[in-house]
């Protein structure tokens, strides 16, 4: 499918993996709507405050983008989401748990519910998931029942949206650079947020996206349902081989 002439709204737009698909989006000439919290940083067509937890909020971010995009949505990017710590489950704080599981699963449901009235014919919903909603690691339980109950909903949403000419895609990737999600997992940690590259070859944020486009530009019969991405050297969330040791 041709992308030109297009629109999308992108979620977690200021950012990693939002910001790289904004810039794709457009330079493959789709008129893009970007949202985030921290939105002076979003490079979009239009560029506007969303906090994807916020209801009120959100419906007004609907609203005005689909104003500036004259009225119709062809792809929706939930993108927004983020982990909080790591740590066994009962260091664990309320406070994390729900800017998490609001963040990755009630924000998305209800950005996706907020869009649909508006996303047309052919039109697509794209997530952004991560492999620690296919198989759980150590001290990282909230990010980790985030993740699966994003998935949970998007499988659900595909039945739900069957016989309708609508795509659904996640996409599933481990260890990626080029994105803050470690910086904030870490609450600001440099030192802990680099560690976590340390040794690895790891997919960028344009390799994510490589596979966003990849779905997006398969013919209309075609639904890409998930893809799962991760470096060479990484087989689940908390297996990996660094450069150095033995695997």
């Amino acid at each position: 499918m041709e992308l030109a002439g297009r629109t999308a709204i992108v979620t977690g737009a200021s950012s990693g993996i939002g910001a790289v698909t904004v810039r794709r989006l457009r330079e493959a000439g789709v008129r893009v709507v970007g949202g985030a919290r921290r939105v002076e940083r979003i490079d979009a067509d239009v560029a506007l405050r969303l906090d994807v937890t916020d209801e009120e909020g959100a419906r007004a971010f609907v609203a005005d983008a689909v104003d500036a995009l004259g009225g119709g949505i062809d792809i929706l990017y939930n993108n927004a989401g983020l982990a909080l710590g790591r740590a066994p489950f009962w260091e664990s704080t309320p406070e994390d748990e729900a800017a998490v599981v609001h963040t990755n699963v009630d924000g998305a449901m209800r950005m996706t519910r907020l869009c649909l009235p508006h996303i047309r014919d052919g039109g697509h919903i794209l997530f952004t998931g991560s492999v620690a909603g296919r198989q759980a690691y150590p001290n990282g339980a909230s990010y980790i029942a985030a993740k699966f109950g994003l998935r949970g909903f998007v499988y659900a949403l595909r039945e739900d949206l069957l016989g309708r000419p609508i795509r659904i895609t996640t996409v599933d990737a481990g260890l990626v650079t080029g994105t803050e999600f470690s910086r904030t997992r870490f609450k600001g940690d440099e030192r802990k947020a680099a560690a976590v590259y340390e040794g690895v070859d790891t997919p960028t944020a344009d390799d994510v996206v490589d596979c966003v486009l990849f779905a997006l530009t398969r013919p209309l019969h075609v639904n890409i349902d998930e893809i799962v991405m991760k470096a060479l050297a990484q087989s689940s969330g908390a297996r990996i081989v660094r450069r150095g040791e033995a695997s």
